[in-house]
């Protein structure tokens, strides 16, 4: 590997699959220009390991093996004396870890890895340990062959299989266990992107035939992907749970394996969803939740996260599609099983589309980046820039720094300027700010000695103009879709630049920098702000790129294009703005909360405050139906619609639904009586109900409760009842407790004073 400060040579290196090639460079797509690479894995053969890679030709899936020498980057003197045989490179530059240390196995590695441990009593994930060691096999063999997967191949190209399980659940709980005997599996429906689909049912109760057939279909549609809703935490556990009993071997992987299976955690932003995560070999599997909580952290408009949700808000849902409530799917069953087969067949259905719609952007990164297509959707933006940085590094031979020492610094410019509705409310976003930032002042990591970091981020930004362009010049409609995905996936990677420098495990990580980056930030926006207000225009919100604002008062539509103009000319060279918002209305609750209203009527609620999932379903309806009001300036009714609820309430016109929370035991009973024997936990509703059933409840088990009394303030830990236990002609729910939480609701969205902080 022969160091170099040469910049990086353009070839051709990936093909769009429908005549829109670009000529991109081996830092962005990987130096081995090579097509149709679906999967890898790692085996160990005679002391050996090799890889065996999964290439598409001809619409055929063939294999082909390779010798794989697996690798740790080090500092030459911490690895002097190792008693494991390796062959090594020397790595230019000055930084840390300046050697490669290859070995003959995946196993002289690990053993490698633990020699290292011990020498230098720091493990491979320790803050300092000189040494690092990636221990994903898969990747190692993608970065150092400089191969991507899925080059040359659309979307369409991959064999997509999704799988959704319909269960009894046992009579006296809500929703079904895989452990509970009776709990068994009624029908697993399978389909793919070719438009097959199958309901594997048996009116037998053969759970064991079921779940056979689920194997044999596997195994002869041959899918490159498995895909489902929250198919990691529900529908591959409970397959597995239930194969367990009878012995049905779950031999689902391409060699005919069974699945791998270990603790793992997704985190997006504020979110940690704790999974089992599962691999099966030569398949990816793509969990369809996941998607859709990182297009809620960007977007956050979403009001749940359950499939038939998500489908309704996408437009994904059939007129005619078959609705079941969960907790009725067992009754269903037992008096009209044709309902459930329609309804899990739609499951599948929506599935299949929401994936289609939400993966598109994972699919082209994969062809970018040196990770699986699972392992894609499930890492972190940051994360992947550490890996092209350190990718390319390697393949240019030079030394990588250790991570840099976190610390706190100001972050970006938010701010409210007016609470209330507002009227004729406009945004205008900047494009990129913090990459803009970055490249036009050559604002990027001290320790990256190559450039890479700022070579990275002008060819993705390249790129992305050029793939919108071309896709604005195409007149097919199946490229255009392709090249949105394209631009969205640079897009995404565009953005995560400026968060990968404060990020404290990346390699090239530069705190300094990243406030460099904010500070120019606060500026820039605190001039656009000056602009606004000395042309007399009015600003409601600022958060860190975007300005809700309100346009000087008497301008006129043919006026505002030339307002827009003179905003766009006061900013610096290589700063753009885009307009791409007017809204009849807004209501500024609070920072980062707020409603705009759409000329077509449409409510558009960002902010966790107005969308609380830890609201009752009336306390949701009653604040959209409010803030509506208010935003259509129809305040006088807001005493008519208190009033309906207030009738609804004590008239007990609702089913106890529109009352009752649902929630999942994280723990079981048992270790939740431990934990607050030990006081190492408060009292909760759910556990103290699971309790008092005594019903065999276990972790994942979920409960709707609601609650009971007579008095306004009670504690609900002591006052829940189980929502299965409630009887339409024995009415028992706390009317004077969900009155007052309309009351309160009422004084913070309903009257004239808004209030500064809001706690749900």
């Amino acid at each position: 590997m022969k160091a170099s400060m040469r910049q990086c040579e353009s070839v051709t290196a990936l093909s769009t699959g429908s005549g829109a090639d670009f000529i991109f460079s081996p830092i962005l797509f990987g130096h081995k220009n090579e097509n149709g690479l679906v999967a890898v894995e790692m085996v160990e053969k005679n002391g050996k390991s090799e890889v065996v890679l999964f290439y598409r030709q001809d619409g055929l899936t063939v294999e082909k093996k390779e010798d794989f020498q697996p690798f740790i980057i080090v500092n030459s003197d911490v690895i002097s004396g190792c008693e494991i045989e390796f062959q090594h490179r020397t790595l230019a530059g000055n930084e840390i870890l300046n050697l490669c240390a290859i070995f003959r196995s995946w196993e002289d590695c690990s053993k490698a890895v633990k020699w290292l441990t011990q020498k230098t009593g720091l493990s491979s994930s320790s803050p300092g340990a000189p040494y690092l060691f990636l221990n994903d096999p898969v990747h190692q063999h993608l970065i150092l062959s400089g191969r991507t997967m899925f080059r040359g191949l659309q979307f369409d190209d991959l064999k997509r299989m999704q799988v959704d399980i319909e269960c009894l659940t046992s009579p006296g709980y809500e929703f079904c266990n895989a452990q509970r005997e009776g709990d068994r599996i009624i029908a697993i429906a399978v389909g793919d992107n070719t438009g097959w689909s199958e309901v594997i049912s048996d009116t037998s109760n053969d759970e064991k035939t079921i779940l056979g057939r689920f194997v044999d279909i596997v195994l002869a549609k041959d899918p490159d992907v498995l895909e489902g809703h929250n198919i990691f935490n529900f529908d591959l556990p409970y397959i597995f749970e239930r194969a367990r009993r009878h012995g049905v071997r779950m031999t689902l992987g391409r060699d005919k394996s069974i699945p791998k299976k270990r603790p793992s955690r997704f985190s997006v932003a504020e979110r940690t969803i704790t999974y089992d995560r599962c691999d099966v070999y030569g398949r990816h599997i793509i969990d369809t939740l996941f998607l859709v909580h990182s297009y809620d952290v960007s977007h956050r408009e979403l009001d749940g996260f359950g499939l038939k949700e998500v489908a309704r808000h996408f437009g994904l849902a059939r007129r005619d599609r078959t609705y079941i409530d969960g907790s009725r799917i067992t009754e269903e069953y037992l008096s009209n099983p044709d309902k459930v087969m329609a309804y899990v067949l739609d499951d599948i259905d929506e599935t299949g589309k929401l994936s289609a719609l939400l993966s598109k952007s994972n699919f082209i990164q994969t062809q970018m980046l040196p990770y699986s297509y699972q392992n894609v959707g499930v890492r972190g933006n940051a994360t992947k820039i550490d890996a092209l940085m350190i990718r390319e590094y390697l393949r240019q031979g030079y030394s990588v720094p250790l991570p840099g020492d976190s610390r706190q610094y100001e972050g970006g410019y938010t701010d409210i300027f007016i609470q209330g509705v507002v009227k004729n409310v406009h945004h205008c976003d900047i494009r990129s700010l913090y990459p803009s930032l970055m490249l036009i002042r050559k604002l990027g990591p001290d320790k990256d000695s190559l450039g890479v970091f700022l070579q990275l981020l002008d060819m993705l930004r390249t790129f992305r103009l050029q793939a919108k362009k071309k896709m604005q010049e195409t007149i097919s409609s199946k490229e255009k879709v392709h090249l949105d995905a394209l631009q969205a996936a640079f897009k995404i990677l565009i953005n995560s630049f400026y968060g990968y420098l404060g990020f404290s495990q990346g390699h090239f990580c530069d705190f300094d920098v990243a406030e460099k980056v904010t500070a120019n930030g606060r500026d820039l926006l605190r001039t656009m702000i000056k602009w606004l207000c000395e042309n007399k225009a009015e600003p409601v919100e600022i958060d860190t790129d975007g300005i809700y604002f309100v346009p000087p008062e008497g301008v006129k539509s043919s006026e505002l294009d030339e307002f827009r103009l003179k905003f766009s000319q006061s900013l610096p060279e290589g700063i753009e703005i885009e307009f791409d918002g007017e809204y009849c209305a807004m209501y500024s609750y609070k920072m980062k909360n707020y409603v705009l209203l759409t000329a077509d009527g449409e409510m558009i609620i960002k902010g966790a405050a107005l969308k609380s999932r830890g609201l009752e379903p009336f306390q949701r309806n009653f604040m959209r139906e409010s803030i509506r009001l208010k935003l259509e300036q129809r305040d006088d009714e807001l005493p008519k619609l208190k009033k309906k609820f207030e009738e609804a309430i004590r008239g007990k016109k609702w089913p106890v639904s529109m009352f009752a929370k649902t929630e999942n035991l994280q723990d079981s009973p048992v270790t939740y009586s431990s934990k607050r024997g030990e006081g190492k936990r408060s009292r909760s509703a759910v556990y103290e109900l699971a309790l008092r059933s005594g019903r065999d409840y276990r972790a994942g088990d979920q409960l709707s409760y609601y609650v009971t009394g007579e008095k306004k303030s009670v504690a609900v830990n002591a006052n829940a009842k189980l929502a299965a236990e409630w009887r339409p002609d024995k009415r028992d729910e706390n009317i004077a407790y969900y009155l007052a939480k309309l009351d309160t609701l009422y004084e913070k969205f309903c009257t004239d004073t808004i209030q500064a902080e809001f706690d749900l």
